[in-house]
């Protein structure tokens, strides 16, 4: 006759192991400063420059505050050097700046950008950090869809920034919303720029891909993000977007490929072929803009970035080791920079390349130093992403999709920064600090103090994705 013993051998039965409040509500909290860096000037189109510094300020000092109170494990030693000595290096051209007033006020939006992204890649594991920018990604992807159907549908006329009514005559170039959802035109979403619009869908692309691909609960939802983000990136018909999808595709292959090495020297061959394909590219892309442009519907000089390029290397010549002055972005009611580039009737506001622009700004000195922590962040991502995770004996564990991401980024930047400034500001800068610091502090998805730490006070083990 069977006995039931009052002594089990299994634990009793309790509910799963939840996160607490605090933790989804700094969670969220970083989602809202993702969005903030990710909306970028659409902030300003829609409340004006006054209120949107103001929310930017105060964001930050609510991380400030937050850092204080978390107290995140950072090993200092491993920090994002490069970048934080070209942060350095900016602040100090205020000595010899030719406008001082632009270099402190756009150093500040440098200085909390920096700070914003050490504070998420400190809080945050890498699971959080990647479904953070993918939720970010979904709420400016949203809006700024809703934005353009509530401007055809209900306005039925373009509008100027802050909703004002475009006058008569003016260039078309400064509507925030152009109303063309329904005419087949490009469209520009809340950024009130069709190229801003386009990068950052190719960037969504990317992250909804390898949200998909780290088999995510519920990823097949990801597939709708991925079809609205193509569609909007159509819809803004930006070649540099374009281009830099290319460039990301041509990396992820290579390090699919290099993943698929068994011995060492293996990769030997595929670094050999992917810089034969890279310089090739590089140089059919060049040489043979006049076809490929004509093909996507520009102009061979790049929609005047030649022009503007000769302009601003002609003076960055007349001071070439220290610059001008750091101001990312010109500021346009500085008097050597108002009417100095003119292009539809306005003012230019940077070089149209990250490079030119820091040689104009920084020199031959900030041009090094801006190299170095490109290189820097270019060469921890590679190998987070090709190598396999290893921290002991065991060399079988699995790769992690997620370790694609900071390297596919690197990757959208570097070919954005040919044609733009924008990875020197907003969501560009803020990515290149953010990925390198969390790469440094966690080289291995799950591990390190950050990542233990959090999972300890969530009451885990709970069910990590893969």
């Amino acid at each position: 006759m069977a006995v039931h013993t009052k002594h089990p051998v299994s634990a009793p039965p309790a509910a799963p192991a939840r996160e607490k409040t605090g933790h989804l509500l700094l969670r969220a909290w970083c989602i809202f400063v993702l969005t903030l860096a990710i909306g970028g000037v659409s902030w300003s189109n829609a409340f004006g420059v006054p209120i949107a510094s103001t929310i930017t300020v105060v964001a930050a000092l609510v991380s400030v505050a937050l850092w204080f109170t978390i107290r995140p494990p950072v090993q200092w030693r491993r920090l994002p050097w490069y970048a934080l000595v070209y942060v350095t290096f900016a602040a100090a051209s205020v000595l010899w700046s030719a406008w001082p007033a632009a270099t402190a006020t756009t150093w500040s939006l440098l200085a909390l950008t920096t700070f914003q992204a050490l504070f998420i890649g400190g809080v945050l594991t890498w699971q959080e950090l990647v479904r953070a920018i993918s939720s970010a990604l979904q709420w400016v992807l949203s809006v700024s869809l809703l934005f353009e159907l509530f401007v055809s549908v209900v306005l039925q006329h373009p509008v100027m920034p802050q909703f004002a009514e475009a006058p008569e005559g003016v260039d078309p170039i400064v509507y925030w919303s152009r109303d063309n959802l329904f005419d087949g035109g490009r469209i520009q979403g809340v950024f009130g720029n069709a190229n801003l619009l386009g990068i950052v869908a190719a960037l969504a692309i990317i992250v909804f891909a390898v949200r998909y691909a780290s088999q995510t609960p519920k990823r097949h939802g990801q597939l709708f993000w991925i079809v609205l983000a193509g569609y909007l990136l159509l819809r803004a018909g930006s070649a540099t977007a374009y281009l830099c999808l290319a460039g990301a595709a041509l990396v992820l292959a290579t390090v699919l490929l290099m993943r698929t090495a068994k011995r060492p020297g293996e990769r030997t061959k595929y670094y050999v072929a992917y810089a034969v394909i890279g310089l090739g590219g590089g140089l059919t892309l060049w040489f043979g803009r006049d076809l490929i442009f004509s093909a996507l519907g520009r102009d061979s000089d790049l929609t005047g970035r030649e022009m503007i390029w000769d302009a601003v290397l002609t003076r960055a010549g007349e001071r070439p080791w220290a610059g001008w002055g750091y101001s990312t972005p010109w500021v346009p009611w500085e008097a050597r920079i108002d009417g100095w580039i003119i292009d539809h009737d306005q003012t230019v506001m940077q070089a149209h390349s990250m490079w030119v622009d820091v040689f104009f700004q920084l020199g031959v000195i900030g041009l090094l130093l801006i190299g170095l922590a490109s290189f820097a962040f270019v060469w921890r991502s590679w190998f987070f992403a090709v190598d396999r995770p290893r921290w002991d004996l065991r060399a079988d564990r699995p790769y992690s999709a997620l370790s694609l991401l900071p390297t596919l980024t690197g990757a959208v930047l570097l070919v954005q920064g040919f044609s733009e400034s924008n990875p020197l500001m907003l969501w560009g800068w803020m990515f290149v600090v953010m990925f390198a610091f969390k790469i440094k502090q966690s080289p291995h998805i799950g591990e390190g103090p950050i990542e233990q730490r959090l999972a300890i006070e969530r009451g885990e083990l709970m069910k990590q994705e893969p």
